[in-house]
């Protein structure tokens, strides 16, 4: 019996093999349709290509041509595939560039009257169709729509861009579309009605911006679909409702990162088949439908990133449905085949456990839930950690960082095995750490950084971790206790801990990422300083000491700031490190001078050399760090002009050289600087005048400051091209003239900031500059950081500037901070200056101002400080409404002011000091006469219309049912207002 079943197995394989040998053979034999050899023949002359990829389209049967396949009875080309075979996202310019086709696609393939497979995926915008380009981009062949028999059509990143033709809308045999081309447009979609067969459609990053609200009808005229992709499209507004759901097929629904402001739709609940939906990074509020946790067959649910101003994400679960249904963990609870669910960054608030009480609920079935994917990071939750989270066999990851959790981490996390990454930092959890988290043999990224943990760690903490690259432990309170020679399981690449132990540098060349930055370690560094090449080193903000130690092998990333080095920059640091992209050595004790060295760092983007003892010259080979974005080297001792050699920095975007005693006018060749943003030289001995081309050829210039040098000279009207700058700083130095009334036109100044952008520079790996600037206000230096982009300032203090005070000023409506003390400025204040509502501190002081004071400042209400003292003003200061916050000092040294808060009386009957009526005999006689008067007229406003309804009664019915009337009206408006669904949020 056995021998017979060997046989017959035998003859099964040989029947298959015999039955390969007459397919292969009847595809070799299919001769392919003359008039599509000489289609393909046609379309192959109006391409380019490199890489000879079309090399085999020759010979009379294109049956055999890569990439083209035919029908075996008649032998007509059904598939023509000539993706780039390279991976997606590949550099076209690349090595994986020479794989793209280019050229011109021609309208021979409308002749393959059979094609239902067409793939030019991937080509990078390298394939052009020439017959048809325009200004406005080189748009999908208009014939594509006449291939009447096509069913699969793939343009993902070919290069196409303008508008999709609407005519594609004929292909009604077509399956599958993927257009995913960033530089396409669609102005509708009502043209997609006509695909009635679309099982599959990818338009990620397809401008939809025009589509409105309608797409949502089109789309459901697609009874096939089953995959819909429009993640990145620009969607925007509310998404409808529907009334009968016809795409009842869909399994993947994609509207990620759009704008859309609107509640998760409920017509998803009519959808059986869905398996995945993802709706991060929109706008969503409200509550998540509640039969969502009936779909039998959903497994990921991604609602990530909806930070919505009109509703909390604790709405979405929370709020709405307790409201409801008496709570979320019900509901939860029968998501039990959900293996994904994500929820981070939604300023979620409540009680973790609530959250997760339904997860709890499935436990009770079986199999045991399928959650592999739980992270809710990144929100304010708390409450403690539920140690049934150890049952959740099948978690592979687990994300609650940076939330507001308490309470110990429990033990039973030990025993989830499949676990690569366990993310607890950024709360505050309490307690040691459990030693059976050590068996987590899958572990890949363990962090418990910044709680509140205690006691002692040894190695049974790390018995298992084998595969662990990633290691946080800082910021807690551990005693790390281990022997001299014990040799850790793990070849971790990026460590940050609080405390270094004594092996520590024995295996730090496995670091790609050394960080144990901001804590209090000292001592001096192990030179040389042992890391992995490629690695990232930053060892900022600590108790660091000692000279500077250079690694062993190049690296992209060093930050040392905020330490306590002293001694030179290694003369040798630029020729060691070519490809170092991040140097920070600010705030520390390095003394001597800027190496030349330097130069020699080919990738470099940020140095940052700030607040040191550093003396000499700035040393010109910087000029040749082509990459440079970020150059600080203020707060030092150097001295000497500024090296023409920065002007060949062209993507340097901000320059630090001020608090130093540089010397010189400004380099001529700062003008091929375009991309500067921030230009600060304040505090240092430069000299000349302020040059016009600065007004030119800086459209991104934000900040400028030349503040306490020696310029001189006029200041130039051009300086009012400057259209991004926000802080304009000339104070302290011996410039005259007037101030041009052209600055009324800065562009940016006229604008009110309301939205933050923190100025983050030369970003690398996590690490950035982070822009500073000490601006005068308030009578005292003020350093702006995180709200630097919201400041609007002009100071011209202490120069020798004079004429009027230009009225246009005050069209620059977005001004926070105006200082023009210590000048020869004369004129008067125009009443217009109460534009300037955003002023927080305005000091005109020591100047010859005359006139009075315009009342209209008094509507400044975000004044805070107020400076006018040692001008010529008179008259009597307005001292009403927000003008009464500011005291004397605000207004001395003008001998005309009278008026509170000055001792001085003005001119006139009956005011005092404070400005009341003075009760002599005779005021007394007209203010007992006013107030009577106010009384009879008070009492006869009342008696008389009640004598005259009570006349006649049909006058007063009519009068009543008038009230009575306009009663009703009104409450009837508030209820509108208040239970119409747009406005009923803002009675909460």
């Amino acid at each position: 019996m056995e021998k017979f079943s060997v046989l017959r197995l035998l003859l099964l394989i040989l029947c298959l093999i015999a039955r390969g040998f007459v397919s292969n053979g009847a595809a070799q034999s299919v001769k392919c349709l003359k008039s599509d050899q000489d289609a393909l023949v046609n379309f192959k002359n109006g391409l380019e290509d490199p890489k000879n990829r079309l090399l085999s389209w020759q010979g009379s049967n294109c049956c055999q041509w890569s990439g083209i396949s035919c029908k075996n009875s008649t032998g007509a080309v059904v598939t023509v595939d000539l993706h780039n075979p390279h991976p997606s996202g590949s550099d076209s310019s690349g090595r994986y560039g020479f794989w793209n086709l280019s050229g011109e696609v021609r309208p021979s393939l409308v002749k393959l009257k059979s094609l239902r497979y067409l793939d030019l995926l991937q080509h990078l915008q390298c394939l052009l169709v020439i017959f048809s380009a325009s200004s406005n981009g080189i748009p999908i062949p208009i014939f594509f729509g006449s291939l009447e028999n096509l069913q699969y059509l793939n343009l993902s990143n070919a290069g196409f861009s303008s508008k999709i033709p609407p005519n594609l809308g004929n292909l009604s045999s077509l399956e599958y579309l993927d257009v995913k081309i960033s530089t396409l447009t669609v102005d509708n979609l009502e043209w997609m009605a006509g695909l009635v067969s679309l099982k599959h459609l990818m338009m990620n990053e397809v401008d939809l911006s025009m589509v409105g609200s309608d797409w949502v009808g089109t789309l459901n005229k697609l009874p096939a679909l089953i995959e819909l992709h429009l993640s990145s499209c620009r969607l925007s507004g509310y998404i409808p409702s529907l009334d009968f759901v016809n795409f009842t097929s869909l399994a993947v629904i994609d509207l990620s990162s759009n704008r859309l402001n609107s509640k998760i739709p409920d017509w998803l609940l009519n959808i059986s088949s869905l398996a995945y939906v993802d709706m991060s990074n929109n706008k969503f509020y409200g509550r998540i439908p509640l039969g969502l946790g009936e779909l039998p067959n959903l497994q990921t649910l991604d609602v990530a990133g909806n930070k919505n101003p009109t509703a909390s994400c604790f709405q979405l679960f929370k709020g709405s449905w307790k409201k409801i249904e008496g709570g979320i963990p019900s509901s939860i609870g029968k998501l039990c085949n959900l293996k994904f669910f994500r929820l981070v960054g939604n300023n979620m608030t409540g009680s973790l456990p609530e959250y997760l009480e339904g997860v709890e609920n499935c436990l009770s079935k079986s199999p045991l839930p399928s959650l592999q994917f739980l992270t809710l990071a990144n929100n304010q939750l708390h409450g403690i950690l539920p140690d049934w989270l150890g049952q959740l066999k099948n978690l592979v990851q687990l994300d609650l960082e940076y939330n507001s959790l308490q309470g110990p981490i429990p033990t039973s996390l030990g025993s989830l095995l499949h676990l690569t990454g366990l993310g607890l930092g950024g709360n505050q959890l309490n307690g040691t750490l459990p030693e059976s988290l050590g068996q987590l043999s899958e572990l890949f990224s363990f962090d418990v950084s910044s709680n509140h943990l205690t006691g002692i760690v040894n190695k049974s903490h790390f018995s298992k971790f084998t595969k662990l690259k990633f290691l946080h432990l800082s910021s807690n309170s551990f005693t790390l206790i281990v022997s001299s020679n014990w040799a850790p399981p793990f070849q971790i690449q990026y460590l940050d801990m609080g405390s270094i132990p004594s092996w520590f540098w024995e295996i730090s060349s496995n670091f790609s990422l050394l960080n144990v930055s901001f804590n209090r370690l000292s001592g001096p560094l192990p030179n040389p300083l042992n890391v992995a090449l490629s690695a990232d080193v930053d060892l900022s903000s600590n108790l660091f000491e000692g000279p500077i130690s250079l690694p062993v092998v190049e690296i992209e990333l060093l930050d040392l700031s905020n330490n306590r080095f002293s001694g030179p920059i290694p003369i040798n640091m630029g020729a060691s490190m070519h490809n170092l992209i991040f140097l920070s050595l600010s705030s520390n004790n390095i003394t001597g001078n800027i190496p030349a060295s330097l130069g020699d760092m080919n990738s470099i983007q940020v140095i940052d050399l700030s607040s040191n003892n550093l003396t000499g010259n700035i040393t010109a080979s910087i000029g040749n760090c082509s990459y440079l974005k970020v150059l600080d080297v203020s707060g030092n001792n150097l001295y000497g002009g500024i090296p023409n050699s920065l002007g060949q920095l062209k993507l340097l975007q901000t320059l630090h050289l001020s608090g130093n005693k540089l010397s010189g006018e400004l380099p001529l060749s700062f003008q091929n600087l375009s991309s500067l943003e921030i230009l600060d030289l304040g505090y240092n001995m430069m000299r000349g005048t302020i040059p016009p081309w600065i007004g030119d050829g800086f459209r991104y210039l934000r900040i400028l400051s030349l503040r306490s040098n020696a310029f001189f000279g006029k200041l130039p009207s051009e300086l009012s091209n400057l259209g991004s700058l926000q802080v304009l700083d000339m104070a302290e130095n011996m410039l005259n003239g007037t101030i041009p009334v052209s600055f009324g036109d800065l562009k940016a100044m006229t604008r009110v900031q309301i939205k933050n952008q923190y100025l983050f520079y030369g970003k690398y790996m996590g690490l950035f500059y982070e822009e500073n600037l000490v601006v005068c206000t308030k009578n005292q230096p003020q350093r702006f950081t995180n709200t630097l982009s919201l400041l609007t300032s002009m100071d011209l203090s202490g120069n020798n500037l004079h004429g009027d005070l230009p009225q246009e000023l005050t069209k620059l409506e977005g001004l926070v901070v105006l200082n023009l003390s210590r000048n020869h400025i004369s004129g008067q204040i125009p009443n217009s200056i109460s534009n300037l509502r955003q002023l927080s501190s305005l000091d005109l002081s020591s100047n010859s101002l005359a006139g009075p004071i315009p009342p209209s400042m008094s509507l400044l209400s975000f004044l805070g400080v107020l400076n006018l003292s040692y001008n010529n003003f008179s008259g009597a200061i307005p001292y009403t409404s927000h003008m009464t916050t500011f005291e004397a000092p605000s207004f001395v040294g003008n001998p005309g002011l009278c008026g509170a808060p000055l001792v001085v009386k003005c001119p006139g009957e009956g005011i005092d000091v404070r400005g009341t009526i003075v009760n002599d005999s005779e005021d007394n006689f007209i203010d007992n006469w006013f107030y009577l008067s106010i009384g009879l007229g008070f009492a006869a406003g009342i008696l008389v219309p009640y004598f005259i309804l009570a006349i006649r009664k049909s006058w007063r019915n009519a009068y009543y049912a008038f009230v009575d009337e306009v009663v009703d009206k009104l409450s009837f408006v508030r209820h509108r207002r208040t239970t119409h669904p747009r406005n009923r949020r803002h009675l909460h």
